[in-house]
């Protein structure tokens, strides 16, 4: 997927450099307040603890000097010294304090941020992209973005501060001793560019790595059954070591120039100690500089390590945190679907006209054409992959069509704004979720000011008995007593009741339910919705018969559409799957359907 500001990647897309930097001013900026309290407090806290090494080369320089002043000075001095240490610890604990704060704050904004651009992302996208890639971004990514606000930020910030002014006061100090440690440190740049070079690369693709390996164990959960029902056991665990095989390697990757950065960095740090001590014993000797003076240049570099070590420690964090926000802030490349400014429908009128759609360039929709009058119960039949989901995603506004068009009252289904397309038309899948609250906030979604009575009513429609099996009824808390599929199915049909659409798309909504609870449902969602239009795709084909008109799809065509009983009279291709489906072995030939099959349900979608 590609898309404006991303870079091309397998699924959503990931921020470029350019976004990334944009997306962290706007955090700055929208904190600038404390931004500026922590750079006061680290530039206060570091100039506080310059004054401990000046004032030691002082008392070396006083004791070389002797006299008999030179013990109450150095005991001034030494107070000095006690003075600004503590200092420095008071001062540099409230520039984390206030940092800390700060990574909390813009943590909380980037998770916010981010559910909201992935609430917003068109239905289309997240259909299309692998199902690890966005948790693996709402999860881990985030997760390592939070922490990198809130610990390593605030620490290398504070850190880097006191770097700039050891720096500069070695410079200040004796400015021949301050080039010489600058020289001797360049090496520490070398390696620091080499290994930022390569690891931005390096921890995006172990990110993705991670989403892939994600994405294949969510896939093998989610189809457990179809897995061990087909013996697909072997071929699973083949993706799934593949994917563990693509994160080690991604790993390692990692872990290589870590193994390169760590060792060549810490050398560095002695050499600038070494070059002082050397210079500056040369120049002592010819009375250029003080002993004391050598000292504190000496020392000042010392702790020079103190701060590049921390930065060292957080740089692998920041590195791994830049490739996690650069892939949370990929949804910002995504974006919303755009706004149109259509017209309202006129009237619930539904048009298929010229519609082909592809799936990798290949189309499974071959130039479909389709008229659903309001009211009308349109059953949609067919072997499997004759594109019957593909019909009614397209009916239902979740995908564009590649040519042709779908309209309701004239205006384009997907053009339509999502709060407008929810009143006119819903889409009811097999696929459904519960979320971790009361039964009644559940159905509620559809409908917030339903009240109990409106939502006993609509599971009563949809032959829901087990309400009283629940421990507080509407109130029971469904995180602690989740539903099975079959009555999270049911409460999926009582959300369309509630939410009342003109055009309800039903695609094997049942195919989870028990044959007889499955017609009980059915029965009273056409009871209900008698005044409503339903496209249903039928994977029973008592469905079928029991609408107003039957379509046909074969090989992504409409092959016939009229009534149960004038297809069968036809004798085409639904007399075929009619009789397939009641166990006629002379039903479909090719293969397409089982040879033979008890009556009653099918054990394949039709």
């Amino acid at each position: 997927m590609t898309a404006a500001g991303g870079e091309r990647v397998r699924g959503l897309p990931v921020a470029d450099r350019r976004r990334v930097r944009r997306a962290a001013t706007r955090l700055l900026r929208a904190e600038a307040r404390a931004v500026c309290a922590m750079v006061c407090l680290a530039a206060l806290a570091a100039a506080a603890g310059l004054a401990a090494p000046r004032l030691l080369g002082r008392i070396i320089d006083t004791v070389a000097a002797g006299g008999p002043a030179a013990v109450p000075r150095v005991d001034r001095l030494a107070l000095g010294i006690l003075a600004a240490t503590a200092a420095q610890i008071l001062l540099t604990r409230s520039a984390l304090l206030v940092a800390h704060r700060f990574g909390e704050r813009a943590a909380a904004r980037v998770r916010e941020q981010f559910l909201d651009r992935a609430l917003g992302l068109p239905a289309a996208t997240i259909a299309h992209v692998p199902t690890g890639d966005l948790a693996a971004r709402g999860t881990g990514d985030i997760g390592v973005v939070a922490a990198t606000l809130r610990d390593a930020v605030p620490e290398v910030f504070v850190a880097a501060t006191q770097a700039v002014f050891l720096l500069g006061a070695v410079l200040l100090v004796a400015p021949v001793l301050g080039v010489a440690g600058l020289v001797t440190l360049a090496g520490a740049g070398f390696v620091a560019r080499w290994y930022l070079r390569r690891a931005r690369v390096a921890y995006l693709r172990e990110g993705a790595a991670g989403a892939e390996l994600a994405d294949e164990l969510a896939a093998t959960v989610a189809g457990a059954r179809t897995v061990e029902a087909l013996g697909l056991q072997q071929r699973r665990a083949a993706a799934a070591w593949a994917a563990i095989a693509q994160v080690r390697s991604a790993r390692l990757r990692t872990l290589f120039l870590r193994s390169v950065l760590f060792p060549l960095v810490d050398v560095s740090y002695v050499l600038p100690v070494v070059a002082v001590l050397l210079l500056g014993g040369a120049l002592h000797r010819h009375g250029v500089l003080s002993l004391g003076a050598v000292t504190a240049c000496a020392l000042y570099l010392r702790q020079l390590a103190g701060p590049l070590d921390l930065v060292l420690i957080w740089i692998e964090q920041l590195q791994a945190s830049a490739a996690a926000f650069a892939r949370v802030e990929g949804l910002a490349a995504v974006g919303p679907a755009p706004a149109r400014t259509v017209a309202a429908p006129a009237g619930n009128r539904i048009e298929v006209s010229g519609v082909r759609y592809a799936y990798d360039g290949r189309d499974v929709l071959h130039g479909v054409d389709l008229v659903v009058r309001p009211g009308e119960r349109l059953a949609v039949v067919g072997v499997s992959g004759a594109g019957k989901s593909t019909l009614v995603r397209l009916l239902a506004g979740v995908d564009r069509p590649r040519a042709g068009s779908v309209t309701v009252g004239g205006v384009p289904v997907a053009d339509l704004p999502p709060q407008v397309l929810r009143r006119q038309v819903v889409l009811v899948t097999q696929e459904h979720h519960v979320f971790r609250d009361t039964m009644r906030d559940n159905l509620r979604l559809a409908a917030p000011e339903a009240t109990d009575a409106d939502l006993r009513a609509a599971l009563a429609a949809v032959g829901v008995d087990w309400l009283p099996e629940l421990p507080a009824g509407l109130d029971t808390d469904l995180g602690r007593y989740p539903l099975d599929g079959a009555r999270a199915q049911q409460l999926a049909l009582a959300r369309v009741l509630l939410a009342d659409p003109h055009t309800v798309v039903l695609d094997e909504a049942t195919a989870l339910l028990d044959p007889r609870t499955a017609r009980s449902a059915e029965r009273a969602l056409a009871a209900v919705l008698h005044e409503r239009t339903v496209i249903a795709v039928a994977h029973r084909l008592h469905t079928a018969r029991d609408a107003d008109r039957v379509a046909v799809l074969a090989a992504g065509r409409v092959a016939e559409i009229g009534s149960h009983d004038d297809l069968l009279a036809a004798g085409g291709p639904y007399a075929a799957l009619w009789r397939t489906w009641h166990g006629d072995t002379n039903g479909i030939a090719g293969g397409h359907l089982r040879k033979s099959r008890p009556p009653g349900p099918p054990v394949a979608d039709l």
